[in-house]
């Protein structure tokens, strides 16, 4: 879908990302490098929230993945083309590892400028070759490798999650081969695999390394796309919900509270939608494009924000005085740095990135031995 689209029809989306990512600068703000430290009595209940709470944005994230993600894969429920496994993976690898070892060459390069400035927990040490590879694989937490920035664990997940869902479309297209069939039965697989993760995964904290731990909240968001077309998928929307609250009476989880609310706001917000488009239509909001911008350079700002988090943390330790006001400037230079570096790193980088992803796509790489001789040729 075009940008233009999104903004138009996704506005919900954008708002969601938009929040999720600030939220999450924020809380890596609060919680690493000194200067929310020293902030803190300014504001030690607004400090103590984000060094805590404000982490379950990252449940946004999820939610927002496995709606698009089945916006994008089976539209309403049906598989229009057969599932190429390989190619939608190797595509979505790209699209996540290509900004992602940008943004790692960056913290890298922050990391090592930190270390001449302040001694702190928060500063990675230097890596070698083989844990920067590992990196770039996406398996640094499953083999137990420090990371070089914040919120790696997620792009790993998210690909996880995005294998997962291509693997069940895939399986289900191979075995029923009719598109009312599969729109039937798509749904209740990914029901089931809500359950097992909010009846038992997602209370054991050993796998969140993996993606059914995250299963409940990813397969919310996936139904939650899915029952705007049909009446099975909004049964099983229904059923996957029941199933997340009995796994809340079983224990309770903020996090997966906060993720079915969440995918419960985007259906409703589509329901809506759908009523609002009845009527005579109403003059785009003010600001709709300032939002839908920022939500364009989410995924920038979540990778690039921990190196300028910590360039700054690291100034402001060595060239500062300790003072509370003076170090919340900081953490404020630091939370607008990391939105102007991530507009900057968007702009020049994973901008350019997707748009060779999709030229090579079109090129032919996902159409068979034809289409790769041609390409070759």
């Amino acid at each position: 879908m075009s940008a233009a689209g999104h903004s138009q029809r996704l506005p919900l989306i954008d708002l969601l990302k938009v929040l999720a990512s600030q939220l999450i600068v924020l809380h890596h703000l609060a919680f690493y490098g000194p200067m929310a430290d020293r902030a803190a009595p300014l504001m030690p209940r607004v400090i103590d929230w984000l060094a805590d709470p404000a982490r379950m944005a990252v449940q946004v994230f999820l939610v927002v993945g496995g709606y698009l993600a089945a916006l994008s894969l089976a539209p309403d429920g049906r598989v229009r083309t057969p599932t190429q496994v390989r190619s939608r993976l190797f595509e979505r690898y790209l699209r996540l590892a290509l900004p992602l070892a940008l943004a790692l060459l960056l913290a890298i390069v922050a990391a090592a400028l930190a270390r001449s400035w302040m001694e702190h927990p928060s500063v990675p040490l230097a890596p070698s070759p083989m844990q920067f590879a590992v990196h770039l694989l996406l398996l640094q937490d499953v083999v137990g490798v420090e990371a070089l920035s914040a919120g790696v664990w997620y792009v790993a997940i998210d690909l996880q999650l995005y294998a997962a869902l291509v693997l069940w479309l895939a399986l289900v297209s191979t075995l029923l081969k009719g598109s009312e069939k599969i729109r039937r039965v798509l749904p209740w697989g990914v029901v089931m695999a809500v359950a097992w993760s909010a009846w038992c995964v997602n209370r054991d904290s050993t796998w969140d390394v993996f993606a059914p731990y995250f299963f409940a909240a990813h397969g919310l968001g996936a139904l939650a796309a899915w029952a705007r077309g049909s009446r099975t998928a909004r049964a099983a929307f229904a059923l996957a919900l029941l199933g997340v609250l009995m796994g809340l009476w079983l224990e309770w989880r903020g996090r997966l509270a906060l993720a079915a609310a969440l995918a419960v706001l985007l259906w409703a917000a589509h329901e809506f939608r759908i009523r609002l488009a009845a009527r005579p239509p109403l003059s785009r909001p003010a600001g709709l494009n300032a939002l839908h911008a920022l939500g364009q350079i989410s995924y920038a700002t979540f990778l690039v924000h921990f190196p300028v988090c910590l360039v700054v943390n690291a100034a402001f330790t060595a060239f500062v005085p300790p003072h509370a006001w003076l170090q919340a400037i900081g953490v404020l230079t630091a939370w607008a740095g990391s939105i102007a570096a991530g507009a900057l790193f968007h702009h020049v980088a994973e901008a350019p990135l997707m748009r060779l992803v999709s030229r090579c796509k079109a090129a032919g790489w996902s159409v068979g031995p034809r289409g790769r001789r041609a390409v070759s040729g």
